[in-house]
């Protein structure tokens, strides 16, 4: 259960001096919100540009692509940047190509790079299915030629060969690949039928492992390495929006808690002949949640997990036999990831195409870093160290034997870019401006975006080489401090504490406009909380609503939790078993702890929070009644059984080990205890967190006489609302909630 989850030298202070944030005492001669829609369409005012979007490093990194929106023209161009001879070149301005055999104007919704920067393959057409899939019509654009055509219909992944001559694609649980020379399909399986797919994941897989495309081609363009997935046993999940005389029900296969999983294989198929391979894998009832070319040719390496996800297994594969090798192996007390969802990092693996050795980003030794081994499995040295954690690794370049990486040295509030060594000698930190740096760098390590804030600035994009220099500066956001200059404007603050079993925690606060020390406000703590998750950065604050809160005399609290990553494994995985217990705990802390300031009216104090965040404010409620006078949940677990498989099992352990860990975690355990006021959202049409959840809450708690306020949007998803009228009224109800329970 995710969430969608900000990355300045010496010569900016004078800019960031010139960007310093409107005085409160000033606000009063600023404009206000007139009202919650209006706050809520400021965000993107107060976020600012995040400079060249759509970014493609292309040449092996030495220019990048971008797309711009072109206003002269009305269209989107895409263009090519040389940061060493800072030529800028136009590639593609969609107002000059219509779809094929159409006068309509050609659009599309991302698109991909050939290998050899000389095609382009757009995606358009797009029509979503889950998070991150949906079908899609595929476009090839000859940079050469200057030709768009039409390659593939309703195909749900498609990418390039690495040799550029073939287009491989996933359609309707099956795989196929169109020549571009010969301009001719050959479909490679056959077996693809209703819940069973070749190239394809179910919706479990997807979501908690965090890719789309379950295929890959080999480097040599020969073969391709495959998913087959069998989900004809998983139990079905359906729901209806209730539109029509007689509703229509979606079915999902959805493995909740214990249910049978899908069964997967790792299969190989030779592209010219049409052969397949299966790879010799005891999976049981485990996963195979990653698959990896190595440098050898025709040997693939396979990440297996099992069912509880403490034992990891990487094995090497020759591709012709199946038969497979032990390379490394892992086992832990909690769990073990295999991708960062909230850092947005899909790999913890990675297999260099120069070198018989691979990296790996592990918290064995308390904290996530990066390890060296090479083919035969032996560990060559550990590069990274210290009471920190590598977030993200974006370039391993072997041409400078040097990794670039983020991590949190300097602060778990704060993300810095390194380069280090391959042996671990030669650490150097890249960028120095305070706040939290978002990079963007190409394969060859030479140059990077960099786009960073901080509490105090506004977003700043800025491109750079690895040698230090600061080539162009790409956006101020001068947009920014003129809408400041203009508009009531509340800053984050950022704050420690410690709790009272010694736990030092790090937290943010927004403080009323025209804040006044001597009078007292209510609060709202805005929560999220997940393993993983980190809900307290050094950056530039830009959500509106929170703004309108600020405006309206709350004060807005967050605090990074136990459970939160950041802070090394003992501080994230002491949730393990049992969650909901440690973080409530810290919310409760950061309550307590702010209730003492004189400027907070510590009898009028709420808590909210969405997804993972309405299942820890609904729990904070029942089994902390006397902290909050109120909760406002949205798309609320209320029962971890009643959440896939995948991800409960991953923080909870096997249900038939942690039977009573399973019942304290679940929020209808402790419903009898509410005692204040709770206002509850969800959608019929949510495919992540049931409504079903919602449903049982509702029953638990009018079995005991307790009533709660709840809204269902029926066609909406996760998100609850599902147009900006549905989401406007949400948090507009929000609002009132607050106002008549809390002023």
């Amino acid at each position: 259960m995710q969430l969608h989850h900000t990355r300045f030298s010496v010569l900016f202070i004078l800019l960031s001096f010139m960007l310093v944030l409107p005085q409160t005492s000033n606000a009063q001669q600023n404009a206000q919100y007139s009202s919650v829609k209006e706050a809520l369409q400021s965000s993107t005012k107060l976020r600012g540009s995040s400079g060249p979007r759509n970014v493609n490093w292309i040449d092996d990194g030495d220019r990048y692509s971008y797309m711009q929106y072109n206003s002269d023209t009305e269209s989107t161009e895409i263009r090519a940047f040389n940061p060493a001879t800072e030529e800028d070149v136009l590639i593609f301005n969609n107002k000059n190509y219509t779809f094929p055999d159409s006068q309509q104007s050609f659009d599309y919704r991302s698109f991909q790079w050939s290998k050899d920067s000389k095609y382009i393959v757009f995606q358009s057409n797009f029509r979503p299915v889950y998070r991150r899939s949906g079908i899609s019509d595929y476009y090839l654009y000859s940079i050469d030629d200057d030709n768009l055509q039409l390659l593939v219909e309703d195909a749900r992944t498609a990418e390039l060969s690495p040799d550029g001559t073939k287009i491989g694609y996933e359609r309707e649980g099956d795989l196929y690949v169109h020549d571009l020379n010969t301009d001719t399909e050959k479909q490679l399986t056959d077996s693809g039928s209703d819940n069973f797919y070749n190239g394809r994941f179910g919706w479990v897989y997807e979501e908690e492992f965090g890719l789309a495309q379950a295929w890959e081609w080999a480097p040599d363009s020969k073969s391709i390495a495959y998913w087959q997935t069998d989900e004809t046993r998983v139990n079905i999940f359906q729901m209806t929006n209730y539109s029509g005389q007689h509703p229509e029900y979606v079915q999902i296969p959805y493995p909740k808690v214990g249910d049978e999983n899908p069964k997967v294989k790792i299969g190989v198929v030779q592209i010219d002949s049409g052969d397949k391979q299966w790879m010799d894998l005891d999976i049981g009832d485990g996963y195979v949640p990653r698959i990896y070319w190595t440098s050898v040719a025709n040997q693939l390496a396979v990440v297996h997990l099992n069912r509880p996800q403490n034992h990891l297994k990487l094995t090497f594969h020759n591709t012709k036999s199946g038969e497979g090798r032990l390379v490394m192996e892992e086992q832990s007390e909690t769990w073990i990831d295999v991708f960062d969802f909230f850092a947005g990092i899909n790999h913890l693996f990675f297999f260099p195409k120069q070198s018989k050795e691979f990296f790996w980003i592990s918290d064995r030794d308390g904290f996530s870093h990066i390890y060296r081994y090479n083919y035969s499995g032996k560990l060559k040295n550990q590069v990274t160290k210290g009471d920190w954690e590598v977030t993200y690794v974006h370039t391993v370049d072997y041409g400078q034997n040097k990794i670039f990486f983020n991590s949190t040295e300097v602060s778990p509030l704060q993300r810095h870019l390194y380069s280090v060594d391959f042996n671990g000698e030669n650490k150097k930190k890249l960028t120095t401006t305070e706040g939290t740096h978002n990079i963007t760098m190409g394969p060859n390590g030479r140059y990077y975006l960099d786009s960073y804030s901080n509490i105090n600035t506004p977003t700043q994009v800025e491109l750079k080489s690895t040698e230090g220099d600061l080539l162009k500066r790409l956006e101020d956001n001068a947009s920014v401090k003129e809408y400041l200059q203009e508009h009531v404007y509340a800053p984050k603050e950022l704050f420690s504490f410690t709790t009272s079993d010694g736990q030092k925690l790090d937290g943010s606060v927004i403080k009323p406009v025209n804040f006044d020390p001597e009078k007292q406000y209510p609060l709202i703590m805005a929560i999220y909380g997940g393993p993983g998750a980190q809900g307290v950065y050094n950056t530039f604050e830009t959500w509106g609503w929170a703004q309108y809160l600020a405006q309206e005399g709350y004060v807005i609290v967050n605090v990074n939790n136990r459970g939160s990553g950041g802070y090394g494994s003992e501080f994230e995985k002491v949730v393990y078993r049992q969650l909901g217990k440690w973080e409530a705990h810290d919310f409760v802390e950061t309550a307590k702890y702010m209730a003492q300031k004189p400027w907070v009216d510590g009898e009028n104090m709420a808590i909210r929070g969405h997804s993972y965040g309405g299942y820890m404010s609904s729990y904070t409620m029942f089994t902390h009644p006397d902290a909050f006078k109120l909760g406002i949940v949205g798309a609320p677990v209320t029962d971890w059984k009643l959440y896939d498989s995948i991800y409960t099992e991953r923080y909870m352990g096997l249900l038939e080990n942690n039977a009573e860990g399973y019942k304290q975690s679940a929020p209808i355990t402790h419903a009898d205890q509410l005692k204040g006021k709770l206002f509850v959202a969800h959608s019929a049409y949510d495919e992540n967190v049931h409504v079903q959840n919602t449903m049982q809450l509702m029953t638990a708690l009018a079995e005991n006489g307790i009533d709660a306020d709840l809204r269902i949007y029926p066609p909406g998803a996760h998100g609850v609302s599902f147009n900006s009228a549905s989401y406007y009224l949400l948090y507009e109800t929000y609002t009132e909630y607050l106002n008549r329970y809390l002023k």
